[in-house]
């Protein structure tokens, strides 16, 4: 039997756009196994596009996305359904069934992909609700928890059928700096005890780079750079450079390209 690969998912001379708006344009990446790797770059790089190739709710237009070897886009409904069993996934804010309660919502994967009985099903949803701190509240709704809170619920979730992948969409989004500070060592944290591979979006560079192994920046379609947190923060590309330094114009502009200001107002036009 031969051994598995060292990455978990690789993007081979992967694009894919919307129309004639390209946002992944013949990218090559690996995301190494048993690691935290985190994709960065500024807003619309295609972050969040790339962990819904990964998940199969997109197709790519050209090149593969490997998940185990497997190419998701050439998977069937039942190869994908299959695929995703051993994926989890903590959509941006959580996105928590509004109409049940937490211990539900965490125990929704559980009921629709296997046949356990209810009493291993409770078991399981306490013992994930307690990996995160959050087993005092499995009788709450969502409506009852705070930001930080429903994104942790989510985590229990994305982690209840003991996925061998966690994508999280912008787990630090919107989180007051204890959340946040809280959700990047569950990250770090659940990816080492229960041996997974994670990947997250994130724009929180000091928390990105405290927890990440590698750090993949996105921009203009392409890999910007990719490496460890030490290679990342010391790149000279400028864009990179720019977007680690917070730097509020280079390669990224801050005004979007359109008419000059003489055009738009009919400066020096002749009355």
């Amino acid at each position: 039997m031969p051994s598995p690969s060292v990455s978990l998912v690789e993007l081979r001379h992967l694009s894919f756009g919307y129309g004639e708006r390209v946002i992944l344009d013949d990218v090559c990446v690996s995301v190494p196994r048993g690691k935290v790797t985190a994709l960065m770059g500024a807003s619309g790089g295609g972050k969040t596009t790339l962990l819904r190739l990964i998940g199969g709710q997109l197709r790519a237009q050209a090149g593969e996305l490997l998940f185990d070897g497997q190419d998701v886009a050439r998977m069937d409904q039942l190869q994908l359904y299959a695929a995703r069993r051993r994926m989890g996934m903590l959509f941006q804010f959580g996105a928590l069934f509004a109409d049940l309660s937490v211990f539900e919502n965490v125990a929704f994967p559980l009921r629709e992909h296997t046949d356990l009985p209810e009493a291993l099903i409770r078991d399981i949803v306490l013992m994930k609700l307690n990996a995160v701190g959050l087993r005092g509240s499995r009788d709450m709704m969502p409506s009852e928890v705070s930001g930080g809170m429903a994104r942790r619920i989510a985590l229990a979730r994305a982690i209840a059928l003991d996925p061998e992948l966690v994508m999280y969409d912008e787990p630090f989004s919107g989180l007051d700096p204890i959340s946040t500070g809280t959700s990047a060592r569950l990250i770090r944290q659940l990816n080492d005890s229960m041996g997974l591979t994670s990947i997250f979006v994130s724009h929180e560079l000091e928390q990105t780079l405290a927890i990440a192994d590698h750090v993949i920046i996105l921009a203009n379609g392409k890999v910007a750079t990719e490496g460890t947190p030490d290679h990342v923060c010391h790149s000279t590309d400028p864009l990179v450079y720019q977007y680690v330094n917070a730097l509020p114009d280079g390669p990224v502009r801050f005004h979007y390209p359109g008419p000059s200001v003489g055009q738009d107002f009919g400066l020096g036009a002749t009355p």
